[in-house]
């Protein structure tokens, strides 16, 4: 199973909203995926109570218990694990970033979000230093906006996804009636970029090897050791 966490410290990033088009986006890919919940708000779950289909499943949880409910989604056989966090909740975003494969970073292209993003990096380093990737969200059709966004992500020594996210209605629209951009508009230009960053996204958890499954390795070895 792979594991991917979706942080930030500023409000309104986007985390929830790329979490649950991830998580379909891996469905339709032939993926079984889970959204643990993390947020006290539950804004996955209540996605998930407007929701006709059966799947993502979501979970809520608080960060003490997300070993837990990932431990279970592995023994059920899931692919995919993705954990929505809070903003400004540092315990959160060390305890999903500690058992991540790879942390997410949603980030608009403004100031007030790009001057969150050092003390995410350095929460995500004292939780063991998983890959970062950015994502530029709710970028405007016009201007050059976020490539200065992405220039200022890369000057804190980050990696910035090559594909981009708009300021598109079909994100909210879709969300009032338990549906992603895919489902709602499935040749629309949000369902493309969301198609592109899960793509990227894939290829990047496909190539990294799960700590998780690792260290279970290593301490099944150190049991037959001991």
């Amino acid at each position: 199973m792979k594991t991917i966490a979706l942080v930030a410290q500023k409000g309104g990033a986007g985390k929830t909203t790329l979490a649950l088009s991830l998580a379909v986006a891996a469905e339709m890919a032939g993926a079984t995926s889970v959204i643990i919940d993390l947020d006290p708000q539950a804004t996955a779950c209540k996605w998930g109570d407007r929701r006709q289909a059966d799947t993502p499943v979501i979970v809520d949880a608080q960060p003490a218990r997300l070993q837990n409910a990932l431990e279970k989604a592995q023994e059920a056989g899931v692919d995919l694990a993705i954990i929505d966090t809070p903003p400004r909740s540092e315990q959160a975003t060390m305890a999903a970033a500690k058992a991540a494969d790879l942390v997410v970073i949603p980030c608009r292209p403004q100031i007030y979000d790009l001057e969150t993003i050092p003390n995410a990096k350095e929460l995500i380093a004292l939780a063991g230093g998983p890959p970062i990737l950015v994502v530029l969200n709710a970028v405007p059709f016009r201007g050059t906006r976020h490539e200065q966004a992405a220039n200022a992500v890369e000057g804190f020594g980050l990696t910035v996804c090559p594909h981009t996210l708009g300021l598109r209605a079909a994100f909210g629209d879709s969300a009032a009636l338990g549906q992603t951009a895919l489902e709602y508009e499935p040749s629309g230009k949000a369902a493309l970029e969301t198609r592109q960053v899960y793509e990227c996204i894939s290829r990047l958890i496909d190539d990294s090897p799960s700590r998780k499954l690792d260290n279970e390795q290593k301490a099944r070895s150190r049991k037959r050791a001991g």
